[in-house]
């Protein structure tokens, strides 16, 4: 099977700030297995670059032929760049389909109808311009970024100009003294949930912040993005978090992203479903395993104005999967 990749640059139709940054743009690479395709997402806080995922692409063996023997073909994959790993995961899954003459999703067993709702973005800023951004939106469901000096502002701010229901990441912006400081105080906001609030190599840390939040009673759920990479990890969390944050990206690709989910589901752990900064490829080849999760944050192509491909549409916080073979993504 033949492997080649095209580097692409992703316009923001807005500046994206978290906690590590803010960009105007995003550097990915298209990865094509024979005409399957898939996408590495050069996410700098996880140490991505393009040049680096395309040096990885160059040192990759030979995958063999047998498409359908995917554990197999996946285990030539060398060690680095997760991103790139995912992106041969992605085009091998599309191939497989492809051939099948099926979508994904029906390869995998799943119903297309049972998708969770998906939330939209609000990049970190400056308390009034979220908020200006969260009215902007009118999006029924909205994931708050946060990590800054003014975290309770900035959801009061919004909270004020919209009555969607609201997600809060904090990606890892936060001590533990700072989360059990300010976790309490934002419960009164009605949060669905809180995204990684503390530091990607603290797992002590979820299991400390647990005890502290029972004994005050706050009920807010905490999920973990960032710490829980696959499901090593996720077994690691047990019983230290309600959730955890599924992305292709940190999985390297389909295969771990659904050892994830149902490892999670053995320790009775929620799911979202995630995405970086990515065009339709790789945000509908997450798409494809939405069915079994609890929560969706798919929004990436509706951050970008040059998507190249067409892949899951979307209907305000409903989207909905191609029917074509593979992904079932088609070229602009």
């Amino acid at each position: 099977m033949k492997l080649h990749w095209e580097p692409i640059s992703l316009e923001l139709k807005t500046t994206f700030r978290v906690a590590h940054g803010a960009s105007d743009q995003r550097h990915n690479v298209l990865v094509y297995l024979e005409d399957g395709v898939g996408e590495a997402a050069a996410v700098p806080y996880y140490g991505e670059t393009q040049a680096g995922i395309i040096e990885y692409l160059k040192a990759v063996p030979d995958l063999g032929d047998d498409l359908f023997d995917l554990d197999a073909v996946l285990a030539k994959r060398p060690s680095g760049s997760r991103a790139a790993r995912s992106a041969i995961d992605e085009a091998l899954h599309d191939l497989w389909g492809k051939k099948l003459g099926q979508p994904l999703y029906k390869l995998l067993g799943l119903n297309p109808k049972r998708l969770p709702l998906t939330s939209f973005t609000i990049g970190l800023d400056e308390p009034e311009a979220m908020a200006r951004q969260a009215a902007a939106a009118n999006h029924p469901i909205l994931k708050i970024k946060l990590g800054s000096e003014n975290d309770e502002a900035i959801i009061q701010a919004v909270r004020e100009a919209t009555n969607s229901k609201l997600r809060v990441d904090a990606n890892a912006g936060w001590t533990r003294e700072q989360a059990l400081h300010i976790i309490p105080r934002l419960q009164e906001y009605d949060l669905e949930f809180i995204e990684q609030p503390l530091a990607v190599d603290d797992v002590d840390g979820y299991f400390w912040l647990k005890e502290k939040l029972k004994l005050q009673k706050i009920a807010t759920p905490i999920f973990a993005d960032e710490t829980a990479r696959n499901s090593r990890d996720v077994v690691k969390l047990a019983g230290a978090v309600d959730g955890v944050v599924v992305k292709t990206m940190k999985s390297e690709g389909l295969r771990e992203a659904l050892r994830m989910i149902h490892t999670a589901r053995a320790h009775d752990m929620q799911i979202m479903l995630s995405c970086m900064v990515e065009s339709s490829v790789g945000v509908t080849a997450a798409a494809h395993l939405a069915p079994l999760c609890d929560y969706a944050d798919l929004d990436g192509p509706l951050l970008i104005k040059n998507d190249p491909y067409l892949g899951l549409q979307y209907d305000g916080a409903q989207f909905s999967l191609p029917t074509g073979h593979g992904l079932g993504v088609t070229k602009k």
